[in-house]
């Protein structure tokens, strides 16, 4: 495994912060207490680095996976689907999908908590290198310390809309919700402060932590979506901010596109701005391949667990890959399924489990059925999101293997690290900003920076290119890398029907602001349709 993932060792001054981390915005009046003194201050890039572990930790873990789920299911791409009972949760994934989620989901609660857990977490290591001596390692830390802050508040930003502002670790008077637009204005001018401190280099050094790409990539999703987000298009800053990742020749397209996500990925791929590190053993806390993967391909993949497989993609979303040569369509696992040797996946059963409605003489008689995912989705029961248990309900709707099972793993954790923001996210986002009016820069069009991403995955070249094609490229090029949700909203698309979703009501862009934290700060004011 790559034993740059498990680079975030806190020493002692980490341990120290870590003695008093806390997660939620209601919690700030809390004292750091600190064991710093002249002999232990970090001083060396190194040390520094093992000081802000925490801060990239807390990256992982619950709220990591929960805003996974929670930016994937809220889609058309993916349903996590009920199965005779199991899975439903009391609606914590059905609701998402339907967008009929209350404060009290338990998804959204944790995505509040992890990010403000983040945020006091920056404040507080900011609140403890005041007493550092100035250097150039520190002046670097911090910059990456308030970036990691930014980018937090880009997410709450992102799924709440209206959120508190906390700049000072301790502060009290500063909890009330902030319209967008301050929240907005507030992310932007910390990135473009950061920006001249923060490395300019992607790759080993500086892998898993901000650098200049990560503040620009950040401030080109902000640009880029700002007709929503403030009701200002900025569409010429989104090209611009695009470029200045574009020029620093620090990115590329990978050529082999399905290895970026295999476990063993980690700094040499190219296409990776900014990703979350993950490992089996040293850095835990990613397991999709248990979310999405049958229980029967076990064996296959040399799982060490059996996977529970409840989360189906849409037939709808799959249709987007429309080109057999396409090598992106390979991450779905489709129709009848073979082991790696070619022989049939085959699952023995009755004709009972085989298929609940069996009304035949037989019910227990024993059946062998080759493993097949089917197209369709069938909901049994519409108010319990339930499929049913049987074998034929459990193999209803493709699965997504992008995140490839981790089958050095001793448990469900996966080495695979997580991409957060990519270059070739980058490229399309160029081309949409200037299909949406911005001015064409360097020789780009949106079509030679669609085809771009096209020929990196053996797709046809387009002859044209319009607004439409970019939102469907997208959708191929970034499946389950949760920027679903965020496309169909720019696009006026997040209130179309699927499944069996019919809510159409546009407050619910948004999500609740939890009602943990409603009860815990009445400065909180709910955003509205909940």
């Amino acid at each position: 495994m790559n034993n740059l993932k498990r680079y975030i060792k806190p020493g002692l001054f980490a341990m120290v912060i870590g003695a008093v981390y806390f997660s939620g915005c209601t919690k700030l009046d809390i004292t750091p207490k600190s064991a710093l003194t002249p002999a232990n201050f970090p001083t060396t890039p190194a040390q520094y680095v093992a000081a802000t572990g925490p801060i990239y930790t807390s990256f992982r873990g619950a709220p990591s996976r929960q805003y996974w789920l929670l930016q994937n299911l809220s889609t058309d791409e993916n349903v996590l689907v009920a199965r005779g009972g199991n899975w439903l949760d009391g609606g914590t994934y059905s609701t998402v999908n339907l967008h009929t989620v209350t404060p009290d989901n338990s998804m959204i609660e944790t995505c509040w908590s992890g990010g403000y857990g983040t945020i006091s977490l920056c404040n507080q290591v900011l609140s403890l290198f005041n007493a550092t001596p100035a250097s150039d390692a520190k002046k670097q830390t911090v910059a990456e310390i308030k970036t990691m802050r930014a980018l937090s508040y880009f997410y709450l930003m992102d799924l709440f809309g209206n959120v508190p502002i906390s700049k000072t670790f301790g502060d009290t008077t500063n909890l009330g919700t902030q319209p967008r637009a301050t929240v907005f204005a507030f992310i932007e001018s910390e990135l473009l402060a950061q920006i001249p401190d923060l490395s300019g280099t992607s790759g080993v050094t500086t892998y898993g932590r901000p650098t200049k790409g990560l503040a620009y990539a950040i401030l080109a999703k902000m640009y880029l979506n700002a007709q929503y987000y403030i009701g200002t298009p900025r569409y010429q800053d989104a090209v611009t901010m695009c470029d200045n990742i574009i020029k620093s020749a620090q990115y590329g397209l990978d050529a082999d596109y399905l290895g970026m996500f295999k476990p063993n990925n980690g700094p040499d791929i190219k296409d990776f701005i900014f990703a979350i590190p993950f490992d089996a053993v040293q850095a835990q806390g990613q397991y999709y391949s248990r979310w999405t993967l049958n229980p029967n391909l076990k064996d296959k993949y040399k799982m060490p667990y059996t996977p529970d497989g409840p989360m189906y993609t849409y037939k709808e979303y799959y249709a987007l890959f429309n080109d057999p040569n396409d090598i992106r369509k390979k991450q779905y696992l489709t129709g009848k399924q073979y082991n790696n040797d070619g022989t049939p996946i085959n699952i023995t059963t009755t004709n009972i489990g085989l298929d609940a409605s069996y009304s035949g003489p037989y019910p227990t008689a024993v059946v062998v059925h080759q493993l097949e995912f089917t197209p369709d989705i069938v909901w049994k029961n519409n108010a319990t999101f339930d499929i049913g248990n049987d074998e034929l309900a459990n193999e209803e709707g493709y699965r997504n293997n992008k995140f490839y099972p981790d089958s050095l793993s001793i448990d469900r954790n996966q080495g695979n690290d997580v991409p957060m923001f990519r270059y070739a996210d980058v490229l399309l986002e160029k081309a949409e900003a200037i299909l949406r009016g911005a001015t064409a820069t360097n020789g780009d069009s949106p079509l030679s920076l669609v085809n771009q991403v096209r020929a990196r995955a053996k797709a046809a070249a387009l002859s044209a290119v319009t607004l439409s094609d970019v939102l469907d490229e997208r959708g191929r090029e970034l499946s389950v890398e949760m920027w679903r949700r965020n496309d169909l909203i720019r696009y006026g698309q997040f209130e179309k029907p699927w499944g069996i979703k019919t809510d159409a009501d546009p407050n619910k862009r948004i999500f609740p602001i939890p009602r943990p934290e409603m009860q815990l700060n009445p400065k909180l004011v709910q955003n509205p349709g909940y």
